[in-house]
C-alpha cells in the first residue's frame, strides 16, 4: 500500500461475541451519520447474516435524504459526540489528503479533514512533502490547536531527484515552523518491493540523516517503512526504529477475522528478533471495505470487524501502529475498488460506519 500523487499500485473472544457486540450497537444507537451501502456475498457466510442485515438497514441513501444539510447535521452529530472522548480511538491514523480527482487540496480542506481526524486518533503519518501536504498539516494543527502529531514521510519511489525534493521541503517546514510537531520521518515506503534494492535504500537512509543533523534537527526519528518480509537485520542497525507494513487481505487463505488480526500481531513479533531491541512499529494495516482481493471477504461489515479487533490487540500486545487509511482512495484513478476502499472516511471525509463501534473491547 502507499499514497501519493505519483502512486505506484500493486498489489480469546471468539467472533460470536463480537459479532453480537457490533449487532447490539448497530441495533442501539440511532443512525447518526451516512454510511455506504454493504453488499452482502457467499464469501461473508463467516459472519451472522443478522449483522450485515442490521447494518444494511442502518444505511442512508443519500438521494432519499430530505437535503443535503441533513446529512451533514447527522455526521456533526456524530462527531461533536466523538469529540468528548477522553482517549482516541486509534493510536495512528495514515493521511493521504489528495482531493478525488489527484489534485491538491487547500489548507481549508486539509483543516476540515483534520479537525475530524483529531477526534479519532491523535497521531497521522504522511507518505510525502508533496502538494505542501506536510505544511498545510503543520498550519492546520498549529493554527487550530488541534492535538495531532504528525510522522512524515519522504517519497523515494521516483528516485534521488524526487528524494531531494522532499527532503528539501521537509527541512524547510521543520525550521519554518516548530519541529516539535514532527516525531518521525519515514524514508520510503514499502520500496524495496517495488524494486528498490537494500543498499540504495540504506544509502538515502544515510543521507537523509546527514542532512537533519546538519540542519540542526538530528532529534527527529529516521527509519524506513518496509513489508516484514523485506525487513532485515541490515536495514534495522541504519533505523531508528522498525516499521513495517503487515496487511492480511492479500493472503492466500482465509479463516476469520480473528485469525487474520492474530496473523498480523505474530508477524510483527517476529520481526522484533532482527530489530536489533529497537522499537516495532506497524505503519499499515487494515481492511478494505470493496473490491475483491481472493478469499478474503471485503465489506464494510468486515472492515467494522477488523478495525475494532485490530486495535484491541495492538493495545494489548503494546504495539504502537497506523491504521489505514483515513479517507477512501478515490484519488488513486483506475485502481482495484480494494485499493480505494479502506478508508474510515469516504473520500468526501463522512465517516463511513459509528465511530463507537471501535470503543469496544
Amino acid at each position: 500500500m502507499e499514497s501519493s500523487a505519483d502512486w505506484i499500485d500493486y498489489c480469546d473472544e471468539d467472533d460470536y461475541q463480537v459479532e453480537n457486540d457490533v449487532d447490539s450497537l448497530v441495533s442501539s444507537v440511532p443512525p447518526r451519520i451516512p454510511m455506504i451501502p454493504h453488499s452482502s456475498s457467499s464469501s461473508d457466510t463467516f459472519l451472522d447474516h443478522s449483522i450485515s442485515s442490521d447494518i444494511e438497514s442502518k444505511t442512508i441513501d443519500f438521494e432519499e435524504q430530505d437535503t443535503v444539510d441533513s446529512a451533514q447535521s447527522t455526521e456533526q452529530e456524530q462527531l461533536d459526540e466523538d469529540s468528548n472522548l477522553t482517549e482516541p480511538y486509534l493510536w495512528g491514523l495514515t493521511y493521504s489528503p489528495y482531493n478525488t480527482n489527484g489534485s491538491c487540496p487547500d489548507l481549508a480542506t486539509v483543516t476540515s479533514q483534520l479537525k475530524k481526524v483529531a477526534i479519532i486518533t491523535g497521531n497521522i503519518r504522511l507518505y510525502s512533502t508533496d502538494c505542501s501536504q506536510l505544511r498545510l498539516a503543520v498550519q492546520a494543527i498549529s493554527n487550530n490547536s488541534l492535538n495531532l502529531d504528525i510522522y512524515a514521510g519522504i517519497w523515494i519511489s521516483d528516485g534521488a531527484s524526487r528524494m531531494q525534493s522532499d527532503l528539501d521541503e521537509f527541512v524547510s517546514v521543520a525550521k519554518q515552523y516548530s519541529s516539535s510537531l514532527i516525531k518521525g520521518l519515514s524514508v520510503g515506503n514499502e520500496d524495496i518491493s517495488k524494486g528498490t534494492s537494500e543498499s540504495t535504500l540504506i544509502e538515502y537512509i544515510n543521507q537523509v540523516r546527514s542532512r537533519l543533523q546538519a540542519e540542526g534537527l538530528g532529534h527527529i526519528p529516521i527509519y524506513a517503512t518496509e513489508q516484514d518480509a523485506h525487513f532485515t537485520s541490515s536495514l534495522a542497525n541504519v533505523c531508528d526504529l522498525v516499521q513495517v507494513n503487515l496487511h492480511t487481505i492479500f493472503d492466500a487463505t482465509f479463516t476469520s477475522i480473528d485469525a487474520s488480526v492474530k496473523s498480523v500481531i505474530q508477524r510483527a513479533d517476529t520481526v522484533k528478533t532482527i530489530a536489533n531491541g529497537k522499537l516495532v512499529r506497524i505503519g499499515e494495516t487494515g481492511w478494505s471495505s470493496a473490491g475483491n482481493t481472493g478469499p478474503s471477504p471485503l465489506s464494510l461489515a468486515n472492515e467494522i470487524a477488523y478495525a475494532q479487533k485490530f486495535k484491541c490487540a495492538a493495545a494489548s500486545a503494546g504495539y504502537e501502529y497506523f491504521y489505514f487509511e483515513a479517507k477512501n482512495s478515490q484519488w488513486k484513478q483506475g485502481a482495484a475498488a480494494s485499493e480505494q476502499n479502506f478508508g474510515i472516511f469516504s473520500a468526501d471525509f463522512v465517516p463511513k460506519f459509528d465511530f463507537n463501534l471501535l470503543s469496544l473491547c
